[in-house]
């Protein structure tokens, strides 16, 4: 049985798992979605980490999963805690000494103009969960963003990358080259838009599962 440390974006929390809990626990893993503390304005990235790292305690087999903001946090729990396996959905790929505020424009990410956020993020979503999803939105305070992430390297653990093909926010040719420069890898993919857990739960959860193999 492995234990899946689920972390959410920017301005996002436990409730984006929500769907996803449930289908990985069917399937006889456990699951733990944790609510990064985002609108505490002292709190930063190390203390993000912390957050996870408490949540999940002594269980077995951890596998850390970050979306989207949650990329700048998942790789600190693995440097933190004993970690079988490190998985990123379609999320930001951090550098040493980078701040998530640079990560922008170091990479290349250009705004796109294909509307609002339910267009950018949620087109795949049904109509009622992007709605709780967009009232859910918490403030993200711009403490950790204004850190420089303090690992010098990447954690020693194995590394996954989950591409979302149809992603507007995070488009599939501008992440295909981060990935490839920043950990050298071919990322996997799987359709849809930036919000898989939202879309697509338990197919999400068969992928995550599939990594264990």
């Amino acid at each position: 049985m492995a234990t899946f440390a689920l972390i959410h974006g920017g301005g996002g929390s436990a409730r984006d798992w929500r769907l996803v809990v449930p289908e990985l626990r069917r399937r006889g893993h456990d699951a733990v979605a944790v609510d990064l503390p985002v609108e505490d304005e002292s709190a930063g990235l190390g203390d993000y980490a912390d957050t996870v790292v408490k949540a999940v305690g002594d269980r077995p087999g951890l596998v850390v999963v970050g979306h989207s903001w949650g990329g700048f946090v998942a790789p600190l729990v693995c440097d933190r805690v004993r970690a079988e396996l490190l998985v990123l959905v379609t999320a930001m790929i951090p550098a040493p000494g980078e701040r998530p505020a640079d990560w922008w424009d170091n990479t290349g990410w250009r705004p796109s103009d294909d509307g609002d956020d339910v267009d950018l993020f949620l087109q795949d979503v049904p109509p009622d969960l992007a709605a709780d999803a967009r009232a859910g939105t918490r403030r993200h305070s711009g403490t950790a963003d204004g850190e420089p992430w303090p690992l010098r390297e990447w954690p020693d653990v194995p590394t996954r990358f989950l591409l979302c093909r149809d992603d507007r926010f995070f488009t599939p040719a501008f992440m295909r080259e981060v990935v490839r420069r920043r950990l050298g890898v071919t990322p996997d993919e799987i359709p849809g838009g930036h919000c898989p857990m939202l879309a697509r739960p338990a197919e999400l959860a068969e992928r995550l599962i599939g990594y264990l193999g």
